[in-house]
């Protein structure tokens, strides 16, 4: 199957040798959706096209969220003015080889796209509180030159367990190295008591590098604005409930909880920030 019978393009982008950010519905956390969205809504991006389901997803065991069906999708954006494209997919079930290829056929083949960022999220033990770092896997010198003048840990050597499956960002940006193409896989901590709800500083970290990267001239005052609200409800549970507290404060210097205590920890601070 070629690339023309699994993909849906709306309008060819004109682009001069755009770069391009990716992400996956699936991130822990949803940070990757969430800096996508806000990304896809601050630049005033328009959709060009997607990768078809068939032969990728399950269509009969498609999920639910609150009743409501949520089909796969697989969706470009384009921004001309930044020359971005922006790619933001569920995980394909299967044939992860054919699928990644299809997007850099895409991206790199047709749009001539000069670089890669992949972007995820890293479960924490770290608490809240603490400075939000980017760490990276790069796949060439040329991508680490790219990412030093940030800020950006670009010196991780990651090797997939052995018996286990690769990430599919180290896929991606492993396929993209053997086009001659620079890519990283970037990862934000995010503490994983806030998986359960989500982690506008994580989100601000990635923004602000791309901001500065691509000379965006984003305003971030809405993560700011979410930043202290969630500042504001986490100060108001710890006023209710000492012992979250007690177990937060204790990460701060870096003292391990017991497993128990981490449950209760994720569950509580879970249920209260997500409460209406």
């Amino acid at each position: 199957m070629n690339p023309e019978q699994v993909f849906r393009v709306h309008e060819s982008p004109r682009l001069k040798k755009p770069s391009l950010i990716a992400a996956w519905m699936e991130d822990a956390g949803k940070l990757g959706p969430q800096v996508i969205d806000f990304l896809v809504q601050k630049l005033d991006c328009r959709e060009f096209g997607e990768i078809l389901p068939e032969g990728f997803f399950p269509m009969a065991g498609v999920t639910v969220e609150d009743d409501v069906t949520q089909f796969p999708v697989s969706k470009f954006y384009v921004s001309d003015e930044h020359n971005l494209i922006i790619f933001l997919s569920n995980t394909p079930r299967t044939d992860w080889y054919r699928f990644l290829n299809i997007v850099l056929d895409i991206t790199h083949n047709e749009c001539g796209v000069k670089e890669i960022y992949a972007l995820g999220a890293m479960v924490s033990s770290a608490a809240h509180t603490m400075p939000r770092l980017i760490l990276s896997v790069v796949n060439s010198p040329q991508m680490k030159d790219i990412l030093n003048p940030y800020g950006i840990i670009s010196d991780m050597e990651y090797e997939t367990p052995p018996g286990q499956k690769p990430t599919i960002n180290s896929y991606l940006v492993w396929l993209a190295w053997k086009r001659g193409l620079p890519g990283a896989s970037l990862w934000v901590p995010v503490p994983y008591y806030l998986i359960q709800a989500e982690d506008p500083r994580a989100c601000k970290r990635y923004v602000d590098f791309f901001d500065r990267r691509f000379n965006l001239g984003i305003d971030t005052q809405e993560l700011d604005d979410h930043m202290s609200e969630q500042n504001v409800r986490i100060a108001r549970l710890f006023k209710e409930n000492p012992a979250v507290e007690g177990f937060v404060r204790r990460l701060e210097v870096n003292q391990p909880l017991e497993p128990e205590e981490s449950e209760r920890l994720a569950r509580e601070m879970g249920e209260y920030l997500n409460r209406p």
